[in-house]
């Protein structure tokens, strides 16, 4: 056969697979789009087979990208503006979520992000703690509606189970929960094979004031927002504590939360007008029902711009009065405490600690314990 001839076949059978390859593309979106099917793989599949009516050579398969460049023009069609504005009022949702959830370090991935939206997507968030009921616990006291969903996923011949966290709010949010130690893992996505794009609060903040520079955000999420309870955001952090146990070698007394109600007791008899220090006393160890690996940093990221620079700081140290106590804190770690002008404050709060691990003995209830707080610090709001 002529080389012109061959060139001619070999270009007239491009055109036609890549036409074919359009067409699947095509149908996969529409199944997509219109929810018959979730998955690109399945919707590429069963879209070949109403086409070909047989087998398709893997090369004539649409990409995952190329189905959804063709889902959103799908979108473009049949949406028109109200996509545009939708996607603003979920971005806009999504920040409002976040911040409500900012103790377990959120990051917006996914479609919203992206913006590759289309009707009926969700909003998805990855939230990190050591337990899905701290998360949940938030939730209830916002008044949320939720469900909880446990999925074994087989991947690479290993069965992994995922949590996921169904909250129907203004949109629908999916909340995939990980562990702490997740928080810096690279994820990749299942479209493009690169890492997933992902954006913690504030910087969502700054992408949402470049894409939509006319907008005051602020005022926007003002409307819908009606800002955060500090005392209920303590209650959700202190409440999930009663399921976390500790080594009774050095806690006989059990739980985290009877261990906490313990020391504010012991702090409120020994400083009873001194709300920063029963602040510190009672919130010292929320970071274990976040990531028990290192409770005192995750307690000081959930209670960032709610607590008072004194009381984060004692909160900060308290583990080091303990070295302190036994003599084995280095000595210039140890006069950098010193020079603090909370250091008597910081040794207190440690005696406090220690004397907060008996077995069996009364302590305040945790409702007991916040209305104190809340009373004491209504006092000092009045002057």
């Amino acid at each position: 056969m002529p080389i012109a001839s061959v060139l001619g076949l070999t270009t007239h059978l491009t055109v036609k697979n890549s036409k074919l390859r359009r067409q699947i593309a095509f149908e996969a979106a529409r199944l997509m789009y219109d929810r018959q099917e979730t998955e690109y793989y399945r919707a590429k599949q069963k879209a070949a087979q109403r086409l070909c009516k047989g087998w398709v050579k893997p090369a004539d398969l649409p990409s995952n990208t190329e189905i959804r460049d063709a889902i959103q023009s799908f979108a473009r069609l049949l949406e028109g503006d109200s996509r545009t504005e939708n996607l603003q009022s979920m971005r806009l949702a999504a920040l409002r979520m976040m911040r409500r959830l900012s103790p377990f370090r959120p990051r917006l991935i996914g479609s919203v992000l992206t913006g590759h939206i289309r009707q009926g997507s969700d909003i998805d968030l990855h939230v990190f703690s050591d337990s899905a009921e701290a998360i949940t616990h938030l939730l209830d006291h916002d008044g949320l509606s939720y469900q909880v969903e446990r999925k074994q996923i087989r991947k690479n011949d290993q069965e992994q189970v995922f949590t996921h966290i169904h909250v129907r709010s203004d949109h629908a949010f999916e909340l995939t929960v990980y562990s702490p130690d997740q928080h810096s893992y690279v994820f990749k996505s299942s479209i493009t094979g690169k890492a997933i794009e992902r954006a913690s609060i504030p910087q969502l903040e700054q992408f949402l004031s470049e894409e939509y520079p006319d907008l005051n955000l602020e005022a926007a999420l003002a409307d819908a927002e009606d800002g955060v309870d500090c005392y209920r955001l303590f209650e959700s952090l202190l409440l999930p504590l009663e399921d976390v146990k500790q080594d009774p070698r050095y806690h006989p007394e059990g739980d985290v939360l009877y261990h906490s109600l313990q020391v504010f007791d012991h702090a409120r008899n020994e400083m009873p007008y001194d709300e920063e220090f029963l602040m510190a006393a009672l919130l010292h160890d929320v970071g274990k029902g976040i990531d028990s690996r290192d409770h005192v940093n995750a307690g000081l990221e959930a209670l960032d711009g709610f607590v008072t620079e004194r009381t984060a700081w004692l909160i900060e140290f308290h583990m080091h009065c303990h070295l302190i106590a036994d003599g084995s804190l280095g000595a210039r770690k140890h006069r950098r405490l010193r020079e603090c002008e909370w250091y008597d404050d910081l040794i207190l709060l440690g005696e406090c600690d220690r004397a907060g691990r008996q077995k069996g003995v009364e302590a305040p209830e945790l409702d007991e314990a916040l209305d104190y707080l809340r009373e004491l610090g209504g006092m000092f709001d009045a002057d």
